[in-house]
């Protein structure tokens, strides 16, 4: 990798608020964690003192169970991005394009832009549409980041198809797709699939993740990753974490619920809502100064995201989904009062919420 490459690029901003007097939607990590983890975490320190299986298949088995693939398909990494470079670096050379979403995750294109390559933008909302050939790689994100869309699995399994056809590696990002009750593509010949447990086990510190791959690419996948490359404390917490169905669930239903709930009353208030499968609502300002958004909501002790950092947004911010009271604090904090609402029927104007969509 060129290191003035490197540097030249710097890093993509993200969300997360470090003071500790905000209440932060500006992050996407689920706010509860599941009963239990921090015993398992605590209990993981004798087994740090000696090196952990490799691989290490008890985390395998669960990760393979909890998406719904053969275990042998699955390679831990330290956090999803980890998993994510993984795969751009196996598809990627110099002079290469990748097809990439947008507005989506920034890092997408700072990953290729490491390996040489050339991202080719497309409509984050009409990416399946899209002609992979001549791509080294393509990549969706279900749901997508920051706009919550979620993509309908059979369209996506055609366009893996497209891909395989056209000799272009499909990665997608499933960071967000534990929210949803949509099925995962891993173990889909030809692509990729990239997860984490930072947003929906609420443990972004705990950089535990892993890579979906089969064939020739899963193959390849295994041999470039690094032994011992996630220590014994994660794999004990994440193999915990992958079991909990109960709190999948309910962390499900908590969602949905308050989802609705923020996107009636923003709506009510004039904000601009894209519809939303995600555990964020991307929010149009309309003809509000989004400085002043942001800056009001933080004299009211609430910190959000700006949006303006996606490729194609120019007025809109990105807020969490929390639990019920702080997202009260939110709706006070953004001049948006109570409301009840169904997570169906509320589509808050048009898909951006009045976006700019020039991508």
């Amino acid at each position: 990798m060129n290191r003035e490459r490197a540097a030249a690029l710097g890093r993509e901003p993200h969300g997360s608020s470090d003071d500790p007097d905000l209440l932060d939607f500006s992050a996407n990590a689920n706010p509860e964690v599941p009963d239990g983890v921090e015993r398992v975490y605590r209990a993981a320190f004798e087994t740090a003192r000696t090196y952990p299986p490799e691989p290490p298949e008890a985390f395998r088995a669960a990760a393979g169970e909890y998406v719904g693939c053969d275990p042998e398909s699955v390679v831990p990494t330290p956090g999803g991005l980890a998993a994510i470079r993984a795969a751009v670096a196996l598809a990627v050379d110099d002079g290469d394009t990748a097809l990439l979403p947008a507005p989506s995750f920034g890092e997408y294109a700072r990953e290729v832009e490491l390996r040489g390559g050339e991202p080719a933008f497309v409509d984050a909302e009409r990416v399946l549409d899209a002609d992979p050939s001549g791509h080294a790689l393509a990549v969706v994100c279900t749901p997508n980041n920051p706009t919550g869309t979620g993509y309908d699995r059979e369209a996506l399994l055609a366009f893996a198809a497209r891909c395989r056809a056209a000799g272009t590696v499909l990665l997608v990002d499933e960071a967000f797709l534990g929210f949803t009750e949509r099925e995962s593509v891993a173990g889909t010949e030809g692509v990729v699939v990239t997860r984490a447990l930072t947003k929906l086990f609420g443990l972004p510190g705990l950089r535990t993740g892993f890579a979906v791959g089969v064939g020739d690419l899963g193959a390849a996948l295994r041999g470039a990753r690094r032994a011992w490359n996630v220590s014994a404390p994660a794999v004990a917490t994440g193999e915990y974490c992958l079991r909990r169905d109960a709190f999948v669930r309910e962390t499900r239903e908590r969602v949905r619920r308050e989802r609705g709930r923020l996107r009636a009353a923003l709506t009510d208030a004039g904000y601009g809502v894209a519809p939303s499968e995600a555990p964020f609502l991307l929010l149009g300002v309309g003809d509000r100064d989004v400085d002043r958004v942001i800056e009001r909501a933080r004299e009211r002790g609430v910190a959000v995201r700006d949006a303006r950092t996606f490729r194609g947004l120019d007025s809109h911010v990105r807020v969490a989904v929390r639990r019920p009271a702080e997202n009260d604090r939110l709706l006070a904090a953004l001049g948006a009062g109570g409301g009840e609402g169904d997570d169906e029927g509320s589509e808050g104007g048009d898909e951006y919420g009045g976006a700019a969509t020039d991508v």
